[in-house]
């Protein structure tokens, strides 16, 4: 299959995609989808734009370069990176991704799984660099989350090698 790159515009914190936002939206289950109009999180919309899926335009004209995109996002966003290699690890897995709600960092779903035939999620996964600290109170709001929406909570670190772990919250003590 040939995919043609969609043109987004940055606003704000998100990329918004006029014309033929749709296709991506249903082919990947990228971003949020309202009256054809694609809005992409900036995590969402560097992995297209890595896989040449996405032209992001610059305010000033021109179009990012994956490089320039990545930094820009990097500057914004502290923990940009971390959540990065983590989605990424996730959707080479071949997992539906959407990004979190309520402080997870994503919402991941059986393979397979469409839009237009969501199941539950599966997991919600907390994203952390090995160098970041973590506070016992966060792994239990992970786990209390999880548990509310009857999900499994991981745990995702990534380290300096940009390999990613996941680890299952179950149970947290102090």
């Amino acid at each position: 299959m040939i995919f043609i790159a969609v043109s987004g515009k940055l606003s704000e914190e998100k990329i918004l995609v006029e014309t033929g936002g749709k296709e991506i939206f249903d082919n990947g289950w990228y971003g949020n989808l309202e009256a054809e109009k694609l809005e992409l999180d900036l995590i969402e919309a560097a992995s297209l734009l890595e896989r040449g899926r996405l032209d992001i335009e610059k305010s000033g004209g021109g179009k990012f370069k994956f490089s320039e995109f990545f930094n820009f996002c990097g500057a914004r966003d502290p923990r940009f990176i971390a959540r990065w290699f983590i989605y990424k690890d996730l959707r080479e897995r071949g997992l539906p991704v959407r990004m979190g709600f309520k402080g997870c960092d994503f919402r991941v779903y059986d393979r397979g799984a469409k839009p237009e035939n969501a199941p539950a999620v599966k997991w919600i996964v907390f994203a952390s660099a090995e160098d970041y600290p973590c506070e016992l109170a966060q792994l239990e709001k992970a786990m209390k989350l999880a548990q509310n929406i009857r999900a499994v909570a991981l745990w995702a670190v990534v380290d300096n090698d940009t390999d990613c772990t996941f680890y299952i919250i179950n149970e947290v003590k102090p």
